[in-house]
């Protein structure tokens, strides 16, 4: 399972890369803004600094919703860095723009995916990768694992190359969930990823052992 850090704050960005299991970023306009990020020459750098930071698989996304824009706006961030996955909406120029980038070998994330059907278009457009938002489900109180489930059975059943990007992600526990399901990534904060670290046992097993050796050592 690959794991992204959706963020646009470059300190927990690197705080991921360097803890070693970082395989990318998604970011959007509403993640920019909130690091304080406008104007399209910043936000085009940050871009950038992002892609200097990680390996590989950083989403950038558009903001135009008709095909034209898209393409224009895609082709611009496609060029900035070879890292770069150009994110479309799920919207019916979006699948067109899907198409386009495909054909082209620029890798794509169709994003605010919240149906199999959804799926099921991007992937026959030839998305990279779809992207479910599971916490955004589970607040109108859908079956979000249903739906990455769901998503699994049809590529499976036909040999779709696109991966599942598990989106919105709240917490560890919907990491695991994920990750038994067979979803092919997952997205979500910093904090998510730095659960998995946590269970009560192995703190108070490491103290134990560390007082267990300060007793033997004679301290």
């Amino acid at each position: 399972m690959k794991f992204f850090i959706d963020t646009a704050n470059l300190a927990q960005i690197k705080e991921a890369q360097d803890l070693g299991v970082l395989d990318g970023v998604t970011t959007n306009p509403s993640l920019m803004a909130k690091e304080g990020i406008t104007g399209d020459k910043n936000v085009l750098q940050h871009y950038r600094d992002i892609c200097a930071i990680v390996d590989d698989n950083v989403s950038a996304e558009v903001i135009s919703t008709d095909f034209e824009g898209m393409v224009k706006e895609g082709e611009a961030l496609a060029a900035l860095d070879d890292k770069i996955v150009v994110k479309i909406p799920m919207v019916k120029d979006g699948i067109k723009a899907l198409k386009y980038f495909s054909d082209k070998g620029i890798r794509t994330n169709c994003t605010l995916i919240f149906s199999a059907g959804q799926a099921l278009l991007a992937a026959k457009a030839g998305a990279t990768y779809v992207s479910p938002f599971l916490g955004r489900l589970d607040d109108i109180g859908a079956d979000s694992f249903g739906l990455i489930e769901d998503i699994r059975l049809i590529f499976d059943n036909y040999g779709y190359e696109t991966q599942i990007l598990a989106a919105s992600i709240r917490n560890s526990v919907h990491i695991v969930e994920c990750a038994k399901i067979g979803a092919d990534v997952m997205t979500g904060p910093l904090s998510s990823i730095l659960g998995l670290l946590k269970h009560p046992l192995t703190d108070s097993g490491l103290a134990q052992f560390l007082a267990d050796h300060a007793k033997a050592a004679g301290k």
